[in-house]
């Protein structure tokens, strides 16, 4: 049995965030001294900064030089969505159909960006990336000249790759890379490569909508795994699920995770990399929004708890550098060789131009100088968004605190349908995701969620407004 006791400063930690989101720490009060927590509680004082400084990563409080600790002014006081109960019996995935219909919507004219997770083109770095083709292109002629219809890694991307993985308990081999046009394009031959049709897999509840697709178009079955809006899936859960051995495969998404922005603390992600492996299930993690942290340091990936090989580690660049530069990768353990099968049977070669861009934007440093910015402002336009939606929303709306990337998941009063309220909205160019497209089994009708990657401006917020006022109708 998993040993799942929080830890001394995760228990004081709850603790204090709770009485903050109670009110009965209010904001701007300054919080205990740590020496003072520290002799009352019988906690070393290590274990009482380390409490603090997981409120500070949560965005809870501020430390003040000199003066210590206080409950921050610009928080949303909302509670969080709590998990939910899931169905017991995988079930099979029909979600497609209404999905497009809903990103269709998206791309209409005069419509707002609250459906796709997409960031605003004034935040990315499109010229700098318009230097590097060109430059790419003139001393690399005999880029334009070939073609594979087998995978090629180009050496340099790869190498940046690699060197990248050093930052979070990597490195990463260089030989279980492969290259691909998307991350989705790398889940889905993770799963092709781990799966055949009826197989079960794994996912959070709620998930992203795209995993469940496909799973759906793969002819796989989904069991929904009951997740924390702030620590991620539930490893115990995964444990008892997964005891008669019906699982095949596990797919996630363990930071800043795609609707509730939950990030999944080491010592879970340490015990299901070590049960996974114990009970054959392959692990497929998508690590797209890793990047994009709000915390002070980057979080490890479960692939750097892997021992033997079983966690696949899917990634891209679209989220924080260009959506249309379809690169993204896979390290893909011993599973690399199938991997590398069904990238050459589907797609063929990636791009080896965008390749070589990309490597030489991360060689120069300024991938870095670029993120810390993002994250910055990432973290503005979600609180922005927290903030309108608690204003404008109906009083028992809850509401997720993401821990990084620019999703927000809204719960509302169980009377209120979002599917629903969708066809009133879109009439008003008000376009969102219905919850129930992030459920293999219809749930999270009372939920949606909303995209932040745009600032937020007068217009974003009387469109938050609006939707509002649409989700107060009966």
């Amino acid at each position: 049995m998993l040993n799942t006791e929080p830890l001394l400063y995760e228990k004081l930690a709850a603790e204090l965030g709770g009485m903050i989101a109670g009110g009965v720490l209010r904001q701007g009060e300054r919080l205990p001294s740590v020496r003072c927590l520290a002799k009352e509680r019988r906690l070393s004082v290590s274990t009482v900064v380390q409490a603090f400084r997981q409120l500070e990563d949560r965005g809870l409080v501020e430390a003040r030089p000199q003066s210590g600790y206080f409950v921050r002014r610009s928080m949303v006081l909302r509670s969080e969505p709590l998990p939910r109960a899931t169905p017991d019996e995988p079930v099979p995935v029909d979600v497609s159909q209404r999905l497009v219909s809903v990103l269709n919507d998206a791309m209409k004219p005069g419509m707002t960006p609250f459906s796709a997770a997409l960031p605003a083109a004034e935040l990315l770095p499109v010229a700098a990336l318009q230097r590097l083709y060109a430059g790419v292109a003139r001393r690399h002629p005999k880029l334009l000249e070939g073609g594979s219809h087998f995978n090629m890694n180009e050496p340099a991307l790869v190498r940046q790759l690699v060197r990248r993985s050093l930052a979070w308990g990597g490195p990463l081999a260089a030989e279980e890379i492969v290259i691909t046009n998307s991350c989705t394009e790398a889940l889905g031959l993770c799963l092709r490569a781990v799966t055949k049709p009826g197989d079960t897999v794994a996912v959070e509840s709620p998930a992203y909508y795209l995993m469940l697709q496909l799973i759906e178009t793969l002819g796989l079955k989904a069991l929904e795994i009951p997740t924390d809006p702030r620590d991620g899936m539930s490893v115990e859960a995964l444990d008892m699920a997964s005891r008669n051995g019906q699982i095949a495969a596990c797919l996630l998404v363990p930071n800043a995770s795609n609707p509730l922005g939950s990030m999944m603390p080491d010592e879970k992600k340490r015990q299901l990399a070590t049960l996974t492996a114990a009970r054959g299930i392959a692990v497929i993690e998508d690590d797209i929004y890793g990047d994009l942290y709000f915390g002070k340091q980057r979080p490890w990936p479960i692939k750097a708890f892997d021992k033997t090989g079983n966690v696949m580690l899917c990634s891209s660049f679209s989220k924080c550098l260009s959506p249309a530069l379809r690169i993204g990768f896979v390290a893909a353990g011993r599973y690399r060789a199938a991997i590398a099968l069904q990238k050459a049977i589907t797609s063929g070669g990636t791009n080896p131009i965008t390749q070589n861009v990309l490597a030489e934007y991360l060689e120069s440093g300024s991938y870095e100088r670029h993120l810390r910015n993002l994250r910055r402002i990432y973290e503005r336009q979600v609180e922005s968004m927290r903030a309108a939606v608690s204003r404008y929303f109906p009083a028992e709306t809850r509401i997720s605190q993401p821990q990084g990337a620019f999703v927000l998941w809204v719960e509302l009063p169980e009377e209120i349908d979002t599917s629903e309220v969708y066809e009133r909205a879109i009439r008003d160019n008000l376009v969102y995701v219905p919850g129930e497209l992030f459920s293999a089994s219809g749930m999270y009708r009372n939920c949606l969620r909303l995209n932040c990657g745009n600032p937020h401006t007068p217009e974003i917020d009387d469109a938050v407004r609006r939707l509002g006022a649409l989700m107060t109708k009966p």
